[in-house]
C-alpha cells in the first residue's frame, strides 16, 4: 500500500484543524506509522486506552454495541482526524470499538509522548485543549440529535451531517451525498430499525426533501431537514458524521 509521509500536508485536516501547522508537524514526527487492512480493528471496547491515533489514509468508524448485539455508529473518521479517548491522562479503557472501513494508514501517538509535547510547548497544549473541546462538542450535538427530537430529527440531522462530510453541491442547488450509504448504515447511526428508516426516508421523498441518484442520496430541501431536527447551524467541523 502507498503510505503517506510524516511531513506531508494532509488535504483534509479533519478534527485537527485547530492545530497550527507547527504543532501538527510536532504530532506527525512523534507518530509511529501502522498499516491496517479493511475489516481489522484499531482497538476494541474495553481495551486499555494508552494511545491516540491520527488517520493519514482510509476511514475508521467508532461503534458501540448494545447488550442485544446491535451496533450504534457514533463517529466516522477520515484523513486528518485524530481518534481516541479525549481524556488521555487518566488510566481508563476504551468505551467504543474502532473498525477499519478500508485499507488505512494511521499514526500511533503514545500518551507519554503526547504528555511530553504538552509539557514542552505551551502553544501545543492550547491547541490540544481546542481539539478536546471540538471532540466534546461533536459528542454533545450528536446525543442531542438522538435524544431531543425523535427518530425523524436524528435521521434528518444525520443526513445534514453526511451532506457536510461527503456533499457535492450541484448546479440546481441540491447536495449529492457522494458516498453510498445503506439503510442499515443509517439505522445504525441513529439507533433505529431499518424498517423505520425506510419509512422515514420514503416520507422525506414524498415531501420532495430528498431523492436518489445512482444509489446515492440527494438533499433537495436542506431548510426542511434543518427545521425537522431544529438545526442550530453548527459549523461544519462540528456538524459532521
Amino acid at each position: 500500500m502507498k503510505t503517506v509521509d510524516h511531513v506531508m500536508e494532509i488535504e483534509n485536516l479533519g478534527n485537527t484543524q485547530c492545530f497550527s501547522e507547527q504543532n501538527r508537524n510536532r504530532l506527525l514526527v512523534t507518530m509511529k506509522e501502522r498499516v491496517l487492512p479493511e475489516g481489522s480493528h484499531l482497538f476494541w471496547e474495553g481495551d486499555f486506552a494508552d494511545k491516540l491515533y491520527f488517520v493519514k489514509q482510509g476511514r475508521i468508524k467508532l461503534t458501540k454495541s448494545t447488550d442485544e448485539g446491535k451496533e450504534l455508529i457514533l463517529y466516522m473518521y477520515h484523513p486528518g482526524d485524530m481518534v481516541g479517548q479525549a481524556d488521555p491522562f487518566f488510566s481508563n479503557n476504551h468505551s467504543f470499538s474502532a473498525e477499519v472501513l478500508e485499507d488505512s494508514v494511521v499514526g500511533v501517538i503514545e500518551h507519554k509522548d503526547l504528555e511530553l509535547l504538552i509539557c514542552q510547548h505551551c502553544d501545543f497544549a492550547i491547541d490540544f485543549m481546542k481539539w478536546m473541546g471540538i471532540h466534546h462538542r461533536i459528542t454533545q450535538t450528536k446525543f442531542r440529535d438522538l435524544m431531543m427530537y425523535g427518530k425523524p430529527g436524528a435521521l434528518t440531522s444525520t443526513l445534514i451531517r453526511l451532506g457536510n462530510t461527503y456533499g457535492q453541491h450541484q448546479e440546481d442547488d441540491t447536495i449529492l451525498i457522494n458516498k453510498k450509504i445503506t439503510h442499515t448504515d443509517l439505522s445504525n447511526m441513529i439507533g433505529a430499525t431499518r424498517e423505520s428508516v425506510n419509512r422515514m426516508l420514503s416520507d422525506l421523498r414524498k415531501k420532495d426533501a430528498i431523492e436518489y441518484a445512482g444509489g446515492m442520496i440527494v438533499i433537495k430541501d436542506l431548510p426542511m431537514l434543518q427545521e425537522i431536527c431544529h438545526c442550530e447551524l453548527c459549523p461544519n467541523e462540528i456538524c459532521r458524521i
